[in-house]
């Protein structure tokens, strides 16, 4: 488990969530803020610079839980958070319609990639996404799902029904291996196996350069594969205890200059390329049409990233 003093890691099989929550909140002020995030997010260790980047602007310090995405929201709706960074547009609009959250703003992008051995058994490397995992499926090579409803794993769960299966079935099959597990471990465990799985590219070039797996990219292109990530702050009126306040101004930090700055140029030293792409002035400028365009099909609500009934007053998030 990752620890320091301004970070927090929550693995549920290690430890209960909600009772760590609440003593956060018994004691929280002003100057602290829980976010309920994803573990993509907090793997890469993007999440340590934007807070140790948050605490000295601001003063703040942010603790996280690092979950899958459908956890993460599961507990921001118990109010065991401040706000929720996911990447889970199904399940954020499913929190939007609960009355569980809102003022969401999308702040980053990168892509899926389906990574595998380098020997690559079922010959898929360079093949369009839907192809290769009916390749997979048609060679009976191993995959292994995360299987936790993460983020990651409801994108999976679409690819393999968009190429033809049902994906509650897939898990009766002797080459699908599904471990309710987070990223990190579901890339050590295809690793081992020399297995096939879909990664978050952060998480995987994170874990490739520190050499943790040596699993390669076979597939990383195409509108399949996209990946946004979102931050909404948790439904003040229905959590009176929480920092609604302090969770505005987060969203505020990361949707300024600044904080997409701090999000583009993280990884570009270490990896020769960012492992994420800042959203505000691609969608505000339309600076490349297509992704853009992608982007609004895919994690757009309506037309919009937060319908205005969701957005608890915050309109100049939305100027």
């Amino acid at each position: 488990m990752k620890f320091n003093k301004i970070t927090i890691v929550v693995f549920v099989i290690a430890i209960s969530v909600t009772a760590l929550a609440h003593i956060e909140i018994s004691g929280r002020s002003a100057s602290k803020l829980l976010v309920a995030t994803t573990t993509s997010l907090y793997d890469t260790g993007l999440l340590d610079v934007i807070a140790d980047h948050y605490r000295a602007e601001y003063g703040t310090d942010l603790y996280f839980i690092a979950l899958g995405s459908g956890q993460s929201l599961e507990h921001a709706k118990r109010g065991d958070a401040d706000a929720v960074l996911v990447h889970a547009p199904e399940l954020e609009l499913q929190f939007l319609q609960e009355n569980a959250g809102g003022a969401r703003k999308i702040i980053a992008y990168n892509f899926f990639a389906i990574v595998g051995p380098r020997e690559d058994p079922a010959g898929i490397e360079n093949l369009p996404p839907l192809e290769a995992l009916l390749r997979i499926a048609q060679v009976g090579a191993t995959w292994v799902s995360r299987g936790d409803n993460s983020g990651t794993h409801l994108k999976e769960k679409g690819l393999w029904r968009n190429a033809g299966f049902d994906p509650i079935k897939l898990g009766g099959e002797s080459w699908y291996l599904e471990l309710s597990k987070g990223m990190g471990a579901t890339l050590r465990v295809a690793n081992e196996r020399r297995a096939y799985t879909l990664a978050d590219i952060g998480t995987y070039l994170k874990y490739q350069k520190d050499g943790l797996i040596d699993l390669e990219v076979l597939v990383g292109k195409g509108k399949e594969l996209l990946n946004v990530y979102s931050v909404m702050a948790v439904n003040p009126s229905t959590n009176p205890h929480l920092n609604f306040d302090g969770a505005v101004r987060f969203i505020e930090f990361l949707v300024s200059r600044e904080g997409q700055e701090l999000i583009g140029e993280f990884g570009r030293s270490e990896f020769g390329r960012p492992l994420f792409y800042p959203t505000v002035e691609l969608l505000r400028e339309n600076t490349d049409s297509q992704l853009a365009e992608w982007i609004r099909e895919y994690a757009f609500f309506e037309n919009s990233e937060c319908p205005p009934r969701y957005r608890f007053g915050q309109e100049g998030l939305y100027e």
